[in-house]
């Protein structure tokens, strides 16, 4: 039976980011490297996969571990992580993995005869002399691959370049044969970082990591993760080799640069890294990212947008939201869960999630539960959760559930500094409690904003309710 799909796309508690997604046959794959809920770092897990059917989008299947970590031959013990990979079709019609690890400069590469089968090791990307790509004097260490192939060639985008380092350029482009390992061409450079001295388009949106490529038509989008990190960008070029044309930002994980239901340059959600990539599934076209949770930089989940192109190719800057890859508003019926908030903000703007105190979703499993539970926490005085976009029919009543130590009052507007649509008195309780209201509301599409105002030291909101 077909779902509509929501934000995080995947099972709530699951933590995929860096998201690659293809469409092969008829089911989209996404590939990415694997958070764990209340991590100390990223990427601690081993390789999954999920797919969905490209017409089902919000039922996605758990492929399984593709790729364990200790299946590379310099990591038998597994003490090193599994940093974002990407995956592409080879002349020979198997899969290649292409990943790097977290204390090498090299790229990894694994086979596997279909899309989510058990990879296996194949080789690392060399020169023709033999050398490892990252162990020859001169080369800037591997980083964050991303891979197309035509023909008989595959172009392999690499790079990471943070502030502060001189040694790191930007993306660099090297181009490999038929046997998907051996460098034919020598890399080249393709997008400046933030110490390259000449930025040109790239201004202001210099490379920092996350490197992703996919072609469109004719033209070639260079995806990646801007000096701010919590941006995805694109360039364009009509070759893989470049040059490339900055473009614009896709999308922001903290949705800056959206305005509506505030200011543009205000953050209102807590964003950190980013990463993902643009893909056409079913004739429309969507960009996969990243959200943060936990109040951490360590436990992210895969989210995406719908977008749109305009006639001379370029791509608007899309808002966050929680509808996703359903790419229409949500039916405005029955229960919808607080860990899809798409906006989550108090009265001080806060750009990256990790300061103490600010509220984040999280998860927790109590006895009898097969599943961990998610839920919004630290909610505190001037906090507010945006959920959007709902189409509401015959809509005469909203609940809301929360439970934790807290005096106050829930409001629910249609937008944040609208007139209160329903309001809700809560006091201090340790169970899940539901509180309702009788509302008027016109059918049409709504998005909604619960703000608490009162003391907190612990609330919680599990859900909302339309009827």
């Amino acid at each position: 039976m077909k779902k509509e799909a929501v934000n995080p796309y995947l099972p709530s508690w699951e933590y995929i980011p860096d998201g690659e997604p293809y469409v092969f046959g008829d089911r989209v794959y996404v590939y990415g490297s694997h958070d764990f809920f209340d991590g100390h770092v990223f990427c601690l897990g081993d390789y999954v996969c999920y797919s969905a059917p490209v017409d089902d989008l919000g039922n996605w299947r758990y492929e399984g571990v593709i790729y364990p970590k200790t299946a590379e031959p310099l990591n038998p013990d597994g003490s090193m992580c599994l940093y974002a990979p990407d995956v592409t079709i080879g002349p020979d019609g198997r899969y290649y993995l292409y990943y790097v690890m977290d204390k090498v400069g090299v790229t990894s590469v694994a086979v596997c005869d279909t899309p989510a089968g058990k990879y296996e090791f194949y080789g690392y990307v060399h020169y023709k002399d033999g050398t490892r790509l990252g162990d020859r004097e001169g080369d800037e260490p591997s980083f964050d691959p991303g891979v197309i192939t035509e023909g008989d060639k595959t172009y392999l985008y690499l790079g990471f370049a943070p502030r502060g380092d001189k040694g790191r350029s930007g993306s660099l482009l090297s181009v490999l044969g038929p046997d998907m390992l051996t460098i034919e061409e020598e890399p080249v450079f393709i997008a400046p970082g933030i110490e390259y001295p000449e930025k040109g388009s790239f201004k202001g949106h210099e490379f920092f990591e996350a490197s992703s490529i996919r072609k469109r038509g004719d033209k070639y989008y260079f995806i990646y993760s801007s000096i701010w990190m919590h941006e995805l960008c694109y360039a364009t070029s009509d070759s893989p080799k470049g040059p490339f044309t900055y473009g614009g930002v896709i999308i922001s994980n903290a949705d800056k640069g959206i305005g509506g239901y505030k200011e543009n340059d205000v953050p209102g959600m807590y964003g950190a890294n980013n990463h993902g990539s643009i893909v056409e599934i079913n004739g429309e076209w969507y960009i996969f990212y990243h959200r943060h949770t936990n109040g951490t930089w360590y436990s992210r989940q895969g989210c995406a947008e719908k977008i749109q192109f305009a006639e001379d190719g370029s791509i608007p800057q899309v808002e966050i939201t929680s509808q996703g890859l359903n790419g229409a508003p949500l039916t405005g019926k029955g229960e919808h869960a607080g860990y899809t908030v798409c906006n989550l903000f108090t009265k001080e703007p806060e750009l990256y999630i990790g300061k103490p105190g600010l509220p984040t979703v999280t998860q927790r499993q109590d006895d009898g539960m097969d599943y961990p539970e998610a839920f919004i926490t630290g909610i505190t005085n001037g906090t507010t959760m945006g959920f959007k976009y709902y189409k509401c029919e015959g809509i005469k009543s909203i609940s809301i559930a929360t439970r934790g130590y807290g005096d106050g009052v829930f409001e629910i507007r249609t937008a944040p500094f609208d007139k209160v649509l329903a309001s809700f008195e809560v006091h201090n309780t340790n169970i899940w409690t539901e509180y309702s209201a009788d509302v008027e509301l016109p059918d049409g599409v709504y998005a909604f904003y619960i703000t608490f105002t009162g003391q907190s030291s612990s609330l919680q909101l599990k859900s909302f309710t339309l009827n």
